[in-house]
């Protein structure tokens, strides 16, 4: 939409901000917010969910879904290389293209392995034109080059890319982005699984369940107080802590027990409701004006349907699960009884999640760490697999090695599945190439010739050689039939 006109444009000459219509049944061109217009949007392309998510003004848009029956206007904030799309791109390439810690072992065993088989081959042509029938010379020639042709080692180089190359694609397919490609390899020998609760166990929509006065104060006037500052709650946000803001000339700070003591204040009179809530599986907040104590107020944050399940498949794995939260201890105890979760660390800042992350380190050996906030990105990155839920803030995303683009855990399971089997298809390639190539070395070179008559033409040595490739791409490509643990959750 230009100067009050509707035209169409090349999606390249898109810039942000345009205000861009799009029809039912087209595909969204750029990332974007609804400015007009209501409709459900596929957005199976990103998420893996099957489900039209329904989208109204101020709503967020992502290039390439696709819009269903209603008609929208958006407006575009970013477009070209920015998009969400061609980062996803991006990252898959990246991974595609990346060498696992396993290649390292290949490349030393490769870089010995070539000058062994040339010092074969040289060894064939010396003993036949030494002891070979005549004409000793075409004989030490053929069977020179057939085991020069055998031996090449075109399958062991194909062994770990092909796999990588299929398994990144499957994972993509699937929701899940390895934004590293030793991540793929990595995430196979992880022992313990640490989760932040909000927005990776629980919606991160929470909802306010109880509000107690202190004397002196009024419920209308708390209410709205509180209100105002939890709309405007990004103007001044504490990290871990809380937000503050100035409503109607007065300091309203809302935040948690240790944001409270920080100020100084006393919350003592409200310690046991803070228990009964924090038993409840309620987060206990407080609210302060003008620097007094004014209420405590009850905050519930429902668990994902997917979180028991994932957390459930995480165990049949054989791995433990614990939760690391800047929230209320009792709150976090709560939650991780109904989940089943065995360890928690409750009340933590973000630098406390990292030494957390690295106790459990100590304690079970690997680590992958799960989180989609700003507070979650330091312990994704010192965790040896960081796994960044997809919906969450872009530096966690950019902070870890892989995003669940799904917004749910049930990617960690299915991550960790397609790691072991993408892992498990390289060795068997490996295991092909090495064996096979060492096995018929001394085929080529004549060892049944005394005995049978019998020598390799370098003609069958070069199909055979051939036939190892076919074999490892063959077999990295089903991978691509990889059926992830959770799969009726995961995928439509």
């Amino acid at each position: 939409l230009r100067n009050g006109i509707v035209i169409d444009i090349p999606i390249s000459d898109v810039a942000l901000d345009d205000i861009i219509e799009v029809r039912p049944g087209e595909r969204i061109p750029v990332d974007g917010e609804v400015s007009e217009g209501t409709s459900f949007v596929d957005e199976s392309m990103i998420t893996g969910e099957p489900i039209p998510v329904e989208k109204v003004p101020g709503s967020l848009m992502v290039g390439g879904t696709v819009n269903q029956k209603g008609a929208l206007r958006l407006r575009a904030t970013a477009v070209g290389g920015q998009t969400m799309l061609s980062q996803i791109i991006r990252m898959v390439e990246q991974a595609q293209g990346s060498k696992l810690p396993i290649q390292a072992v290949v490349d030393k065993v490769t870089l010995w392995f070539v000058p062994v088989v040339m010092l074969a081959a040289l060894l064939t042509f010396l003993a036949w034109l030494t002891f070979g029938p005549s004409p000793a010379l075409s004989f030490a020639l053929v069977n020179a080059v057939a085991v020069l042709i055998i031996a090449c080692p075109c399958a062991m180089g194909l062994a770990t890319p092909t796999s990588i190359m299929v398994g990144t694609g499957r994972g993509a397919e699937m929701g899940i982005l390895f934004r590293k490609g030793e991540a793929l390899q990595l995430l196979k020998d992880a022992r313990v699984v640490a989760v932040d609760k909000t927005g990776t166990l629980t919606e991160g929509r929470p909802v306010m369940t109880d509000l107690e006065l202190a004397e002196g104060f009024e419920l209308d006037l708390v209410l709205a107080k509180v209100a105002a500052v939890e709309s405007r709650s990004e103007f001044d946000s504490i990290t871990g802590m809380g937000v503050r803001a100035t409503v109607d000339g007065e300091r309203v700070e809302v935040g948690a027990d240790r944001f409270m003591r920080e100020l100084g204040l006393d919350i003592e009179y409200f310690s046991k409701t803070a228990i009964r809530l924090g038993n409840e599986g309620k987060s206990p907040l407080y609210v302060a004006i003008d620097g007094r104590l004014a209420a405590i107020i009850a905050v519930a944050d429902p668990i994902k349907s997917s979180t028991p399940i994932a957390i459930n498949a995480l165990h049949q794995l054989g791995l433990k699960v614990a939760m690391i939260t800047g929230d209320n201890a009792n709150t976090a105890n709560a939650i991780a009884r109904q989940l089943g979760i065995d360890e928690v660390v409750a009340e933590v800042l973000p630098e406390g999640k990292v030494e957390a992350v690295r106790r459990l380190k100590e304690s079970y050996g690997k680590v992958a760490y799960v989180g989609d906030g700003i507070n979650d990105a330091p312990a994704l990155a010192v965790a040896d697999i960081g796994l960044a839920i997809g919906t969450g803030t872009d530096i966690a995303v950019e902070s870890a090695d892989v995003v669940l683009m799904s917004g749910n855990l049930q990617g960690v399971p299915n991550a960790i599945g397609l790691s072991k089997a993408t892992i498990g298809n390289i060795r068997q390639n490996l295991f092909w190439a090495f064996g096979y190539n060492a096995a018929l070395i001394p085929v080529a070179a004549g060892l049944l010739y005394p005995a049978y008559g019998l020598l390799l033409s370098p003609i069958f040595a070069a199909g055979a050689m051939a036939l190892s490739s076919v074999f490892v791409l063959g077999n990295a490509l089903r991978l691509r039939r990889f059926q992830p643990p959770l799969a009726e959750d995961s995928e439509h």
